[in-house]
């Protein structure tokens, strides 16, 4: 019997970790197994041909929120196509609504419910034997016209049990990215989250954990991301875990998530010695309205989260990635735009905002009717609408997402965005309302490129703000696009000046005479922009910016910048800085 588990990713750099773990437990008892990923912006024709050419006996496919709908496409085709093809789902997204998918999908075989190691090799097993899966846990399959539905079943005990899918060599290392668990569940009950539904933490022995570390790390995997809901809900065994990639570390980067509130000084100590850029924290501060975060069942101590978050900001050796979640009980617009300005001022690399999603099994889906809250039925579920929150704010704050993903956490606009909270008192009304201005001229419907992207806030920003403040938000803008990408002299946007005095062309000329010689023969190629602005930060006036952009084959972009006049009068220079 030859089995497909499949999967279908939202870009290809992600590599699955559940398939892996599904066929290193089933072994060979359930027959050949194979792993087949692709992405859901592959044709469905393309996939299904795929598919069908290694004539497989069974197709698992496992669901999530970003595949839902092209999986079950999916299904539906193999079905016509193949008939006598077993089709399984499982996964988070098909565990909560069983029956009615059997419905909708004639051709759907068996559906695995929650944790799947257990369930799917009994299935496997028993049909490899010929058998009807009879009293296999948490499992629904259909014999005929009939579906049977296992018991209640327990999960996995001992987590050591799954063989390693890496040292089997059934995970795919080639796509830059592998996914790691040490362990499951979560000891907090986030109604908006299916931990909420497991509270039991169970972890792989650290023996096996640093096999498995130090298996990916002699690999040179570029980058791991530990997928525990919290991975230092045990601060002692995640001081273990750290200190044994402190000692073996070599090349690759690691990604956890954590609650910073949990980060005790042992462990901050600790963490004073890892080296820049080896470790990404990605942190869920979800609200700081403490009677949102209440009503949630999300206890947290604030004021020692962010004790950490300044902490660790100050040793500046960890990429910090802050999350905020929207639409929370109890939460209107104004608290959550101050949500927003109290996590800014932790000056995370990384600002996320999302709209809470109610998850199909989540505590929160369950209780939306109590709430008032109105959602999207379709994945991912967002909110649309609470008692303190109506569409038209959820639509400005999923904008306000937007811009933060495109200046923020671009990280090409910091004098932009400085200048935004000078000019309204507070960065997330500023923000607010480009959202609000962005949103009544539809310009996000579309890609746009980074010029693109100032150009329309140019224009937001004229429509927004007065003479003045407008005047010195666009040259913020203007400012921080130079410093970020090459602007070729005769096609700059209209926002910035070139019109130079005949005092200040002498001064341009000059100065890239002088920085051509010195890299004469470097192999560097130089080339560079000049603008004039009046209302720089610091500048003290009518200030000629020189941008000298300099070009290495395989060293990327480094971008210098000069000044003349105002302040700068003698011609300051500015750090050079790596264009992104």
């Amino acid at each position: 019997m030859r089995t497909l588990l499949v999967t279908l990713h939202s870009k290809y750099i992600h590599a699955s970790l559940a398939l892996p773990c599904l066929a290193a437990y089933c072994g060979p008892e359930c027959g050949e197994l194979r792993i087949r990923e692709f992405t859901v912006h592959e044709s469905r024709e393309a996939i299904l041909a795929a598919l069908l050419r290694e004539d497989p006996d069974v197709v698992a496919f496992s669901v999530y929120l970003w595949n839902r709908r092209e999986t079950f496409d999916l299904i539906d085709a193999l079905a016509a196509a193949r008939p006598d093809l077993r089709l399984v789902a499982g996964g988070p997204e098909v565990s909560f609504e069983v029956r009615e998918l059997f419905t909708r999908h004639p051709g759907l075989t068996a559906l695995v419910r929650g944790e799947g190691e257990l369930p799917f090799k009994g299935l496997l097993a028993a049909w490899a034997g010929g058998r009807e899966p009879g009293g296999v846990p948490r499992l629904l399959w259909r014999s005929g016209s009939e579906l049977t539905e296992g018991p209640d079943g327990p999960q996995l005990r001992e987590l050591d049990t799954i063989p390693s899918p890496f040292q089997a060599g059934l995970v795919d290392l080639g796509r830059g990215l592998v996914y790691l668990e040490t362990s499951r569940g979560c000891p907090f009950r986030c109604s908006f989250c299916l931990s909420a539904r497991d509270t039991q933490v169970r972890t792989f022995s650290l023996e096996r954990v640093f096999a498995d570390l130090q298996w990916l790390m002699t690999q040179r995997v570029p980058q791991v991301k530990l997928v525990d809901r919290t991975f230092n809900s045990d601060p002692a065994r995640a001081r273990e875990i750290f200190a044994f990639i402190l000692t073996h570390q070599q090349a690759t980067r690691f990604h956890f998530e954590i609650a910073a509130h949990l980060l005790d000084d042992t462990t901050l100590d600790l963490l004073d010695r890892v080296p820049p850029g080896l470790f990404q924290f990605e942190i869920g501060v979800q609200s700081t309205l403490e009677n949102a975060l209440r009503a949630v069942d999300r206890p947290v101590a604030l004021e020692r989260l962010e004790h950490a978050v300044r902490r660790l900001k100050a040793a500046g050796r960890i990429c910090l990635h802050l999350d905020l979640v929207a639409g929370l009980p109890g939460e209107g617009y104004a608290e959550f735009l101050a949500s927003v300005d109290r996590v800014a001022a932790l000056a995370p690399d990384h600002l996320q905002v999302e709209l809470v999603k109610l998850l199909p099994g989540t505590p929160l889906r369950a209780q939306a009717g109590a709430l008032g809250l109105r959602y999207d039925p379709n994945p991912p579920y967002p909110v649309l609408a609470t008692p303190q929150l109506n569409f038209t704010e959820c639509e400005a704050i999923r904008i306000l997402s937007r811009l933060l993903d495109l200046t923020w956490n671009a990280g090409c606009f910091p004098i932009f965005l400085t200048a935004l909270a000078a000019a309204t008192g507070s960065l997330a009304r500023g923000l607010g309302r480009l959202a609000a201005d962005l949103a009544e001229h539809a310009w996000l419907r579309y890609p746009l490129s980074r010029t693109g992207l100032v150009q329309q806030l140019g224009d937001a920003v004229g429509r927004q703000w007065e003479q003045v403040p407008a005047a010195a938000l666009r040259d913020a803008l203007a400012f921080d696009l130079a410093k970020s990408e090459r602007i070729v002299p005769g096609q700059a946007a209209a926002l910035f000046d070139t019109a130079l005095e005949a005092r200040e062309r002498q001064w341009v000329a000059e100065e890239v005479r002088q920085a051509t010689a010195a890299v004469r023969g470097q192999g560097v190629k130089l080339q560079h922009f000049a603008a004039a602005f009046r209302q720089l930060p610091g500048s003290g006036g009518r200030t000629v910016c020189l941008f000298l952009y300099r070009v290495r084959s395989g060293a990327g972009m480094m971008v210098e910048e000069r000044r003349f006049g105002g302040a700068a009068a003698g011609g300051a220079v500015d750090a050079e800085r790596s264009a992104p």
